[in-house]
Formats: C-alpha cells, sequence, structure tokens
C-alpha cells in the first residue's frame, strides 16, 4: 500500500496540467492509508463541493453575496449561464449534475452536461419574479414510503424549490397555485429575504428595509412581514381594501353634510386609512390618527411626509414637520400616541373609526362618551372566528349574545355587532341609526349615526330581541315584546316542525338587533362618492346593497346630472344631501329641525314606511333544494318569488341567498313548482325509446 503511495506521488510530480485536488486526493492516501480510487471517482464533485468552491472562487476576487444568495437554493436561477456555474465545465474529465443524483445521471464529460442542463432542468421550471425554480432531481424532498416502493427510491422524487419560502413541491401546477396563494396574501421574496426591486426611504435596524405601497393615491412604507401582526407592530392587510374604501365613502357623505369634521382613526397602524381621509377630503376634514405603539407613530409620521402632507401633534422633529424643500404641504395631519379610549374621553369627534386587532367592545363605551350629535361610529370587528359561530363561549363572553352555526351565519354576526353597538349607546344616553352594515369574509363592518337623547336611546333598546331559531328546517323569526310568559313559543314559528318531532326543535337566540341594516339614502350617497373619487372596486357592493335595502331587483342609480345640496329627513332630523334640480322645487332649504306639527307629521309617515324596511335574513336556494330536480337559475327564481307577489332581492351576505318576506314553505313551494325532474337511467331506458326527452317529460309534469 505505501509503494503504491510513492508511485502516485511520483506520477503526479511529472504531469503537467493535473488538478490541485488530486493533489490533495494523493496526499490524503498517503497519509490515511486508505484505499486507491479511480481518477473517475476522484474528480466527482458533489453540490456542496460546488456550492462552497464557487463562494471561495468570488471571495477570493473581491466580491461579497447577500444572504439571500446563500440561503437560495441552487436550482434556482435567473439565467442559464448562472445554472451552468454550478460546475466548472470548461475542466477535463468527467463531472456529476448539480442538480441530479449519481442513481439518475452518472457522471459525464463537459458536452454531455451541458447539453442535459440545458434540455431537462433549464426547460422544464416555473416562474416567479424573474426568476426560474429548475427541476430538481436531489433527496431534498422526503417521499412518504408506501408499501410497494424501496425507501431509498422514495427519496429521489423530482421537486421545485419554492423562490420565497423555500418550500419543496413535487407537481408543478400546485406551484403554481402556492405562489398564487403568496401573492394573494402580498408576499414577494422581499417578505423572507429582505430585498426587493422598490426604492426605499430608509432601512430598518434589522438589515431590512421599507416596502412602498400605493392605495387610492396615498402613498406609504410597509416593514417586511407587515400582513404578520405577529412579526410587525406595523400591521397592514391588503384584502381590507373593501373595508378602507367604505370607511371613506361613509366619512365623504358626512363631510357634504357639514364641515369642517373632527374625525379619528383610533387605530392607525401606517396611516393609510387617515391619510387618504385627509389627502381627497382635504379642507373638508381635520383628521387626527392616533396609536399607541411608538414604532406606528413613527411610521405614520414618516408616510405624511412620503404623501407631502404636515404632522403634528407629539414630539415631530423639526425636519419631518415639513415636506420636502419647495413643496407645499397639502394638507395638516395631527399624530398623537396614547390609549384609544384615553384620547376619546378627552376630545369630541365628529367621525370615530374604530378598527382594533379583534374585537372593538372594549372600545364602544368611550367612542360614544364624547361622540357629536348626529356623528357617526364606524366600527370594524376582525374576530370571526367568535361572530361566524365558530368560538360560541367567546362570543358569549365579549358580546352576550348566544348563537349557533346557521346558514345566515353573516348576517346574524352583522346584527350581533350592532346589538354590542347600541348597547353601548343607550348606556350613554344616545340612539343609533344604522347605516351600514357588511359581512365578508375577513370582516364584519358597522356604520351608525348617533342620535342624542334618553328618547332616541330607548327607540334603540327596544330593537334588541330574541330570535326564535327551528334546527330542523332553519325557520327563524323575531319573538314578539312583552312582559308576559308565553305558553308555547313555537306558535310564533311559520314551520310546524315542534308538531311533528317530539322534544325541543328551537332554540332563542340573542340578544341581537332586530331592525334594519341598510339606510337606502345614505348608500345612494356612498354610491356618488365612490363615482367622484374612482372607485371602481367597491361599487358593485354599493349596489347591491342599495337593491338589497330596497328588497328589490330592479338596479335603478342616478349618479349623473346637476345636483343641489337639499334636505332630507333621517331619524327625525333634517340634513343636507344631494338632490337634483328637477326635485328640489319645494324643499325646504332651512336646516333646523322640525316643529312640533311638523315632527307629529313626520312620526305617522315614518310608521307608515315602517313596513318598508327590508325583511330580516335571507334563504339559501342550494340549502333548500330538493333531491331529485334541478333547480332553476337564480335569477328567473327571482322574477318566480316577485311575480308570486312577494318582496325579493339578493344579498352581499351569501352569493346564494335570497332576501325575502315569504316564509320558508312560501319559499319552497315556489322553488318546487318550477324545479324540473332530473333523469338518469330511466330517461336512456324509457322515454328516449319513445322519443321523449328529459326536458319535455319535465315540461308535461309541470
Amino acid at each position: 500500500m505505501t509503494g503504491y503511495a510513492v508511485n502516485v506521488g511520483k506520477m503526479a510530480e511529472r504531469k503537467e496540467g493535473v488538478t490541485v485536488q488530486l493533489h490533495r486526493e494523493a496526499a490524503d492516501i498517503e497519509d490515511d492509508s486508505v484505499k486507491p480510487q479511480s481518477a473517475s471517482e476522484d474528480q466527482k464533485l458533489t453540490v456542496d463541493d460546488v456550492t462552497l468552491s464557487k463562494v471561495k472562487a468570488e471571495d477570493s476576487q473581491g466580491q461579497t453575496l447577500a444572504s439571500t444568495t446563500s440561503e437560495r437554493h441552487a436550482s434556482i436561477q435567473a439565467t442559464l449561464e448562472g445554472l451552468e456555474t454550478l460546475v466548472d465545465l470548461n475542466g477535463a474529465g468527467r463531472k456529476s449534475c448539480p442538480l441530479c443524483p449519481e442513481e439518475k445521471f452518472k457522471a459525464c464529460y463537459s458536452h454531455k452536461l451541458r447539453r442535459h442542463l440545458q434540455n431537462l432542468h433549464w426547460k422544464v421550471y416555473v416562474e416567479f419574479e424573474g426568476q426560474r425554480m429548475c427541476i430538481c432531481h436531489l433527496a431534498c424532498r422526503q417521499m412518504r414510503a408506501s408499501l410497494g416502493i424501496d425507501q431509498a427510491q422514495a427519496r429521489l422524487v423530482a421537486h421545485y424549490h419554492c423562490v420565497v419560502c423555500s418550500v419543496t413541491i413535487a407537481r408543478k401546477t400546485d406551484m403554481i397555485s402556492h405562489l398564487k396563494r403568496h401573492i394573494n396574501k402580498g408576499e414577494t421574496e422581499a417578505s423572507y429575504s429582505g430585498t426587493s426591486d422598490v426604492l426605499y426611504e430608509e432601512p430598518v435596524p434589522g438589515g431590512q428595509t421599507y416596502e412602498i405601497m400605493k392605495e387610492l393615491g396615498t402613498n406609504v412604507q410597509l416593514m417586511p412581514n407587515h400582513n404578520t401582526p405577529q412579526k410587525t407592530d406595523t400591521y397592514f392587510n391588503r384584502k381590507m381594501k373593501t373595508n378602507r374604501q367604505l370607511v371613506f365613502c361613509s366619512l365623504a357623505v358626512l363631510a357634504e353634510e357639514r364641515s369642517p369634521l373632527e374625525c379619528l382613526d383610533a387605530f392607525g397602524a401606517t396611516g393609510i386609512m387617515g391619510l387618504q381621509w385627509a389627502k381627497h377630503l382635504r379642507s373638508a376634514v381635520k383628521v387626527t390618527i392616533n396609536d399607541i405603539n411608538e414604532a406606528c407613530v413613527k411610521m405614520i409620521k414618516e408616510n405624511c411626509c412620503l404623501n407631502h402632507i404636515r404632522g403634528e401633534g407629539g414630539r415631530i422633529p423639526r425636519q419631518q414637520e415639513a415636506p420636502a424643500e419647495g413643496e407645499a404641504p397639502i394638507t395638516t395631519v395631527e399624530v398623537t400616541k396614547m390609549d384609544a379610549n384615553v384620547i376619546m374621553h378627552l376630545r369630541p369627534f365628529d367621525y370615530i373609526h374604530l378598527d382594533p386587532f379583534g374585537t372593538a367592545v372594549n372600545y364602544l363605551d368611550a367612542a360614544f362618551r364624547n361622540v357629536r350629535n348626529l356623528g357617526i361610529v364606524s366600527v370594524t370587528s376582525t374576530d370571526t372566528g367568535s361572530l361566524y359561530s365558530k368560538s360560541l363561549n367567546v362570543t358569549l363572553r365579549h358580546y352576550g349574545c348566544q348563537i349557533v352555526r346557521t346558514e345566515y351565519y353573516r348576517e346574524l354576526a352583522a346584527r350581533v355587532v350592532t346589538a354590542a353597538i347600541a348597547r353601548a349607546a343607550a348606556r350613554c344616553n344616545k340612539g343609533v341609526e344604522v347605516l351600514l352594515a357588511v359581512a365578508l369574509e375577513h370582516f364584519v363592518l358597522v356604520v351608525v349615526r348617533v342620535l342624542r337623547g334618553p328618547t332616541q336611546a330607548d327607540e334603540t333598546a327596544k330593537k334588541l330581541q330574541q330570535l326564535l331559531h327551528c334546527q330542523w328546517c332553519e325557520e327563524r323569526v323575531f319573538l314578539h315584546p312583552g312582559n308576559m310568559v308565553e305558553e308555547n313559543l313555537y306558535r310564533q314559528l311559520p314551520c310546524q316542525c315542534h308538531s311533528g318531532m317530539p322534544g325541543k326543535t328551537a332554540v332563542e337566540l340573542g340578544p341581537l338587533w332586530s331592525g334594519s341594516l341598510f339606510n337606502t339614502g345614505f348608500l345612494r350617497r356612498m354610491l356618488v362618492a365612490a363615482v367622484q373619487h374612482s372607485m371602481d372596486d367597491v361599487q358593485p357592493l354599493v349596489k347591491t346593497l342599495i337593491c338589497e335595502a330596497d328588497c328589490t331587483t330592479l338596479k335603478s342609480f342616478s349618479v349623473t346630472g346637476h345636483s343641489l345640496l337639499t334636505n332630507q329627513v333621517e331619524c327625525g332630523v333634517v340634513i343636507k344631501t344631494l338632490q337634483k334640480v328637477e326635485e328640489a322645487d319645494t324643499v325646504d332649504q332651512s336646516g333646523k329641525r322640525k316643529t312640533a306639527e311638523e315632527g307629529g307629521t313626520l312620526v305617522k309617515k315614518l310608521r307608515s314606511e315602517a313596513s318598508l324596511e327590508h325583511p330580516a335574513f335571507y334563504y339559501s336556494i342550494h340549502r333548500h333544494s330538493i333531491r331529485g330536480m334541478n333547480m332553476p337559475k337564480l335569477n328567473k327564481f327571482l322574477q318566480y318569488l316577485s311575480e308570486a307577489g312577494f318582496r325579493v332581492s339578493r344579498t352581499h351576505f351569501d352569493p346564494t341567498g335570497v332576501r325575502t318576506d315569504a316564509t320558508l314553505e312560501q319559499f319552497k313551494s315556489v322553488l318546487t313548482k318550477y324545479s324540473v325532474p332530473t333523469y338518469s337511467t330511466a330517461t336512456s331506458t324509457g322515454s328516449v325509446g319513445h322519443g321523449i326527452t328529459a326536458e319535455e317529460t319535465g315540461r308535461k309534469t309541470d
């Protein structure tokens, strides 16, 4: 063994062009007395050796690699040259593929390896933001061992490495869907690596950088991982764009009634909502953005400078008070750092928006304590787990309501939040009128107008009622108010489930808000504001809310034409609204409260129009479908219900829901009447032989 090692050393000294690696291996053989290996095996390099040698070569040239390059997998490359640099294709001898194991692709010469990299790895890829995630055949992905597969073969699964989160996914379609989820969440490569192509204003102390996002003409700086509350203080959710636009439209409508308004964004975070108010409404509003977190307050001040808005209040440095040189500030925004309950107790406001992380019940008392008369309070609740009947104990603890999972769970959540708002207002001797209640996938938004006085508070408290819900057919009805105990509550339900089944068939839910959830006049003015400020995303939703408030399928919206500021009565108070010139002939322009006689006439008018409120709750057409029957299309079914004499409309709570004043029994009778039987096997054996199709048979049956 020793003589063979000496011979190898002498041969290495005489040959020219032998690699440095062969000298080191020969020396290792001489020192450790290991069995000799072939020259082809000595030249094999693993992926780790190639990566290490590449890093050493770049360090020797004085180039520094970013942290993202060392963390990124070798299969993620931007160019073909980058993929070919993983292995030295100019050297002599056989070389292994850096992305394939020895069992799949044996070592070969440079020209074959280059063709292999070009035709396999570079052509089979998934592209994202200019980066190619090439197919990888290494043992990176652990596959579950099955009965008929060997453990060694089970590990050799072709896969892709995600450029964002470095996860391994086998199928190309799954990787594309995985990347789409990253896009929907607003996550890019910068969210994990800290790099981006966007110009940043200032680096974060941790070596990361800001990301600048623009929404509704307003620029804000975002921290990396801004959509994860556990990883950043300045939380920002891109999916709440609809919520921000609805709140903006409601404030724009209030600004038309009186100005200037003192409005408060109690939980500023990045400050984007308050900055949008100030940037678009200008002198009509005096915006105050508050947050208790020091990092959020600092970012709000920086975002003010980014949008050429003067930030006042607190200890703002001189260099941050004024925008850049030569540019005058658009408007002024007050930035405060204190608890939301404290600032709402200290100062009165015309408009207050509450959007905490989770439930807002802890801030309702302070919000109604100092809000001005005819002001607006908007509440956004994101605790959908408790509101959508997933955590019933949390719902009872926070809102004091008993609920169960129903087909109308979203409207139930909106009425739960509205009931909590009404109770908080009544404790402060104030009443509310619900202007808007929206429950979507991620949030529940309720906008109410505040009416001072114990009389208004009593009227509001009377609308908090218990709901009787049948657990068999899901029919529901609000219990009649009264002090006397009724012997049989099931008599109030239109269904007959209790008579045919033993035991208790219904449960009491609530207390819930039993009044209207929408104000048609306010929603129409919100639509005008959305058109004026080019909010195309929220306009279809507002139109659906208008139809739902009127409980009609007729979509007649007039947002153009000459308009004047006229007076409209809402809750016994005359307020200024937009009205067409032709309809403004006989309207009083005083802008004062009605007298006693006019007030009495107004009460009679409100009582006569009480029946025009939209029906409570809705029915799902798929929930109550009949087995073995083909249902009509939803729009056709709405037409059939309208022809039967019922008020009917679609609802934003459920795309398959129908809001109607018909009972469940009447709803099912119309659905059964216009449903057609389905024929699968009987049609092919009987009807087809006589030349009768399934459609003709359904018509004859009808």
